[in-house]
């Protein structure tokens, strides 16, 4: 399957609002968001693994981005979690401690695209609602590009790791995901 990149900000109608918002706003902020290219994938291969095999990529250049709250003395702490596709998020430990509260866990789906304002399996670090870290392992960091949702579950976004680190509200975090066991 041959897919077909182009910079994001040239095909708004395969972002989500508040991910276009976001490109637009970090691009009058000065960052190279020409960096950042989107493509058209059939809806049906919004899932990693899925696009994965469809495609052929490899799977540590596939990131993942989660929803995870908890709460401390009655506050909900909100973060999204970027972490490579063949990784999974220390929720029990990296990010409950990030949060600093006792227990979290993923968002319920629904509360997470209604507050998102992105579709179900393209929610995406860019453009999260502002107040929410974007926690992102180191790893994602190191990968020469990324592939992420575009808040739409028919199209992706590709990016720069290094500009992962970038994004809004974004910070490294050293040992964010697990890596699978040999």
């Amino acid at each position: 399957m041959s897919l077909t990149w182009a910079p994001a900000l040239e095909r708004p109608d395969l972002l989500a609002e508040p991910v276009r918002h976001a490109l637009e706003a970090m691009a009058s902020d000065g960052a190279d968001v020409a960096a950042v290219e989107v493509t058209e994938i059939d809806p049906d291969h919004a899932d990693t693994a899925v696009l994965v095999e469809a495609t052929g990529w490899d799977l540590r250049d596939m990131a993942n981005c989660i929803v995870i709250s908890g709460a401390r003395a009655g506050e909900e702490r909100v973060c999204a979690a970027l972490v490579l596709g063949h990784t999974r998020a220390d929720v029990n430990k990296a990010v409950r401690k990030r949060l600093d509260v006792r227990k979290c866990s993923f968002m319920p789906m629904d509360e997470a695209v209604g507050r998102s304002g992105m579709e179900y399996g393209g929610i995406t670090p860019v453009g999260v609602p502002s107040g929410w870290p974007v926690l992102v392992d180191a790893r994602v960091v190191q990968r020469e590009h990324i592939v992420i949702g575009s808040g739409l579950r028919r199209s992706k976004l590709r990016l720069p790791g290094a500009l992962a680190a970038r994004l809004p509200g974004a910070e490294v975090v050293e040992d964010l995901a697990l890596e699978p066991p040999t």
